[in-house]
Parts: C-alpha cells; structure tokens; sequence
C-alpha cells in the first residue's frame, strides 16, 4: 500500500471527536461549511421540487412505511382514527377497501351477504352487469353453475312455484322443471336478461334469499364494478356507521403489517392529510426503544416525529429523507442535462466545503454548530454533509488506487474479497441493491444470483485478424475502471460481514458517515445535556462550551 496519501482525498469524518482537544481546526471553517451545506439545500431542494412533489412524497412515505417500532395494535389504532377523523379525507377509506377488495375479498363479500337484499339496484337497469354475474351456465361438463347462475337456478328449482313461470327461455317454448333437473345445461338457452328484469320486477324475496347472499360471500362480485362497491362501502361507513363494516376493517388493520398499509394508503393522501397523518404517527413512537438502530434508514424520521415538534414544513422531512434516503437519485438529477446550472452551482459549491475541510480535523467544530440547533436542523446538516460525500466518492473515486487510498486515510481496515461480482451494463454490481431498498445496514449479507455461464463463440475474419492477435476491447464504463468496479473489499466500517464493489460504496461509506455522526449527536443532545442547554451557547464560546461539554459527556446529568 502506498505510504503517500493523496492531500485531495475524501475525508469522511469518521474518527471519534476528541473533545477534550484544543486541535479540532479553524471554527470560522467550520461556520463556512455549515453556510455552504445550507447553500447546497436550497439548490438540492430546487432539484426535487422541478418535477413536482410528488416523487419527493413517495419516497417519504417508503420511508414512513420502515418505520419498526410500531406494534399491530398501534398501527391499527392509528389507522382507525384516521379512518374516523372528519379532518381526514374520504380518500383513505376508499384505498383502504380498495386493498382489501384486492387481498381479501371474502371479508367484503361477508357484509355483501348480509345485505345481499340492496344488489337489486345493483343490477336493475344494467344488461353489462347482469350478463357477467348470471350468465355462467354450465354446459353439462361438470363444474356446475357459477356465481349467479349458480344462486338463479337453485332458487327457481326451490321455489318454482312462485318463480318457474318468470324465467324467459330463448325457444319457442319453455322448459319444465323435471325436464331441467335432469339436463342442466338447459339452462344454457334461458334468457337471462329478461328473466332478472323479471326477478326484479315480480320476485323481491330471491334477492335477500340465501342462495343469492352465498353466491355473493367470497367476494367475486367486486371484480364487476369495483368503483360502485367502493362507494356503496363508503357510505356504509359513514352514512350509516355499520357495524359489519368497520369490524371487517378492523380485522383487516390488524391483519396487515404496518408497512404494508403504508405503502398503498399513504400515497392517495392529500398533503394536509399526509401532515395529520405525521402528526398522529408521533403518539404511537418509542425510538429510545433497545437497541437503537442507527444505521436503520427510518430511525432518524422516528427521531423527529417522536421528541420534536420543531419541523415547521413537510418541506423539512422531505428534504431529509431525499439526501439521506435517495442520494443516487439525487446524483442522477444532477447529472441530467435538463438541469446543468443547477449542476455548476453544486460542483462549485462542494468545492468550496471541500476547500474548507481541509481546515477542520474531525466533526468537533461541525458538532458544536449543530447542537446550537434544534434536531431537526442537526439533523438535517448531517444528512446534506453525507450527501456531499456520496457525490465526491461517486465522482472522484475512479480507480483502485484512489478507493485503497481512500480506505487508509479515513483508518478504514480493510481486505481485498476472494469474491468477484458481475457487472450490469449500468456498472452496478449484483450484489448492488435498488435504491427502494434503501439498503443502510451492511451486517445484512446480501444474497448472490446464480447465473449460468454460456459459452459464446465468435467469428472473426481471418483475412483481417490473426489467430494469434488479442483484440483490444473499450471497457470503460461511466468513468470508471473496470479493474475496480470487479473487485470488492471487505471493509471494517461493517465488520468485514459483507463484500464491496466500487458501485456500492459511495452508498455505503455515505450512509455510514451519517448514521456514525447522528448516533454523536443524539447521543450528546438527547443523554447528556439538560433541555435548553445547546440553546444557550453564544457565538465565540466555544472553548467554554467544549470544557462543559466534556464534563457532561464524563459526569452526565441524571
């Protein structure tokens, strides 16, 4: 390995802040950076509000959706009062019996069943929805009526006194009941349009009648007109407050896991009942919960949901979640051609932070400025800072060397990988997870592909290639040397538990920044120091408040 490292390599600030040390670097550097982290801010904020808020909220909301401390009868509980709250759109009761129709239809088809008797108005006048429910006659075949045909048939048989006279067949006269019993697929030549006129018309009793409620209880029938039981559902939530209803949704609540609700409810909520949603979600958090898990990519939102109240906009909490969450999403905005000023101002302004790093020796000084703020603002200068070090390593890291070099001077252990990975077209590894994954823990090994191997032969011209002569391939990808992009290292940022590509790191080393510096933080801010105290350090005492700072972190305050 090379004694010389590399004075333009990225630090990463992941020694420990030695607070009893007078030799952290110049505090106006420090000030500058966190100036200019602010400066990345609004252009990074202007970069995902370009093309609307919406990508910017769903990513939030797969954030919400990881959320771990949340118990089933928590999430059912909040979700209910959601459900009922009049500040709250109907939006969300109808997504969430669109996911129940989809998953568990038979629970809907229970409470259609009971109320079997109101489908009547379901099918009057509607030839489309009367042909797809009572037309699947059998042709003798053996399966036996279905759906409605099914429930049509038995009840004319049970009830032919009242009823055979009101079926309306196709020929030139009608089919008696012993002539149909015993050559069902008769029924093939009824007219069933018709004849459920009729039913409707002259036979009230078939529709509450227990055939027709059981051709109903698995739930098939929503497929007709999935909109129109939507409403009817909606209005029996909330016209009539019935019972059925709101105990197959609570079934249904505790039945799905909190993420998964999330992910298909969240999305259809406008932002003022996203923001009551938030809100609501802040009772039900424990994040001092054991273990704390830092390196989970929800655990700083439980943070700011849980013990604050101090993030003003969702504004805040989408900025957050974007560069700490979705930073390759970020670098794929800023290398779009479509937004090239952007680009220039955030070249030249990771430039200058690099410039005024060299002048900070560890996360001492940056620290000191973020606990003069509230969680969220700390929070939010950590997240822009890992940010700005995904884009250099993503940027600068080219070769090898440059990652070796990388690892040495931030005292990274680490070890070349017996393992080599295939590379996509894109240059992401298959170990390279997706980024709605989120992946931010690598003690998780991630599980390898096999692929067969297929032998391919090539022709060459022998007029114009020599047997003996090796052809020269471009193998550049994305800047990138393929010799590095190959290789992976085992590193001890995660134990040497899991292999890494030049594709993964700069996600990983990113990540791993933040989680280190936001576990310092909390650690200091929410166990050592008494609330009100970062308020009240003044500019210009730093040596006071370094002094203080130690003797809490030695002697904390119970």
């Amino acid at each position: 390995m090379n004694d010389i490292i590399d004075k333009t390599v990225v630090e990463l600030f992941l020694l420990e802040p030695k607070w009893d040390d007078d030799g952290h670097g110049d505090i106006d550097s420090a000030k500058l950076i966190i100036s200019l982290l602010n400066q990345l801010e609004s252009v990074v904020w202007s970069l995902i509000t370009s093309g609307g808020r919406s990508e910017a909220r769903l990513w939030l909301c797969n954030t919400v959706s990881g959320i771990s401390s949340i118990s089933r009868e928590q999430h059912h509980e909040l979700f209910v009062k959601l459900l009922r709250s009049k500040r709250v759109s109907r939006g969300l009761a109808s997504q969430l019996l669109q996911m129940m129709f989809e998953k568990r239809p038979h629970k809907a088809g229970h409470v259609l069943a009971k109320k079997s008797y109101r489908l009547e108005k379901f099918f009057e006048g509607n030839p489309r929805r009367v042909s797809q429910w009572f037309s699947s006659f059998c042709d003798g075949g053996g399966s036996g009526h279905q759906k409605g045909a099914k429930a049509l048939s038995q009840f004319a048989f049970v009830n032919r006194d009242i009823c055979w006279e009101e079926l309306e067949w196709k020929g030139k006269h009608g089919q008696s009941p012993a002539m149909v019993a015993t050559k069902p697929h008769y029924f093939l030549d009824l007219d069933v349009q018709r004849t459920v006129e009729n039913f409707i018309d002259n036979v009230p009793e078939f529709w509450s009648s227990n055939e027709f409620a059981d051709s109903v209880k698995d739930g098939e029938i929503l497929l007709i007109d999935t909109k129109f039981f939507i409403d009817f559902f909606v209005d029996l939530m909330y016209k009539e407050d019935s019972r059925d209803v709101w105990e197959v949704i609570d079934e249904f609540l505790m039945e799905e896991s909190f993420s998964s609700l999330c992910h298909r409810l969240l999305i259809v909520l406008e932002e003022h009942d996203f923001r009551i949603f938030l809100e609501s979600l802040c009772k039900y958090i424990n994040p001092r919960r054991e273990p704390k898990d830092f390196s989970n990519s929800s655990y700083w939102l439980e943070i700011i949901l849980c013990r604050y109240s101090d993030c003003d906009s969702i504004d805040q909490l989408l900025l957050l979640n974007a560069v700490i969450n979705h930073r390759r999403r970020l670098l794929g905005f800023v290398q779009d051609e479509e937004y090239l000023e952007e680009k220039l101002k955030i070249k030249d302004i990771i430039l200058q932070i690099c410039t005024a790093s060299v002048k900070v020796n560890s996360l001492a000084l940056i620290f000191c400025e973020c606990l003069k703020l509230n969680i969220t603002e700390a929070i939010k200068l950590l997240g822009m800072l890992s940010w700005v070090i995904y884009y250099r390593l993503s940027e600068e890291c080219q070769t090898l060397e440059s990652w070796e070099s990388l690892f040495a001077s931030n005292e990274i252990k680490f070890r070349k990988s017996d393992k080599y990975v295939l590379l996509h077209y894109d240059g992401v590894s298959e170990e390279s997870e997706s980024d709605l994954d989120n992946r931010t823990s690598s003690r998780i090994k991630r599980k390898r592909k096999k692929k067969s191997k297929k032998k391919r032969r090539r022709k060459y011209d022998h007029d114009d290639t020599d047997d003996n002569e090796l052809l020269d391939f471009d193998t550049s990808n994305s800047g990138l040397n393929l010799e590095s992009k190959a290789v992976s290292w085992l590193l001890s940022t995660d134990g040497f538990s899991a292999s890494w590509t030049s594709a993964d790191l700069p996600e990983h080393l990113s990540m791993h920044c933040f989680s280190k510096s936001f576990q310092e933080v909390y650690a200091v801010v929410e166990e050592s120091l008494p609330y009100g105290f970062v308020y009240s350090v003044e500019t210009g005492e730093l040596e006071d408040f370094m002094m203080e700072l130690k003797l809490l972190m030695l002697h904390p305050i119970s």
